[in-house]
């Protein structure tokens, strides 16, 4: 069993590089962080918006449901922990 942590987001093992995702942003008094590849934090960003994050909550499933969140967990999910591309 490895003890290395795994994505909040698309549950892979992380690398290298981790960046901390405030499940329920700071500017909405959010205050838990969670490990996140940095191409699954640019994900979430580049489709919710604070607000809607907020309302989210740290319920990661409910982000997983979203179509093109489904579409992009389906993709990376063979890809290497480090792996990183631009997103759309």
């Amino acid at each position: 069993m490895s003890d290395t942590p795994n994505c909040w987001l698309c549950a892979r093992p992380l690398g290298d590089i981790v960046q901390w995702h405030h499940p329920v942003p700071k500017a909405k008094k959010g205050k838990v962080k969670v490990p996140i590849h940095p191409i699954c934090h640019k994900t979430i960003h580049a489709n919710f918006t604070n607000n809607e994050l907020a309302r989210i909550g740290d319920k990661a499933s409910v982000i997983r449901d979203n179509p093109a969140i489904a579409k992009f967990v389906a993709w990376i999910a063979n890809k290497p922990a480090d792996f990183d591309a631009p997103t759309r």
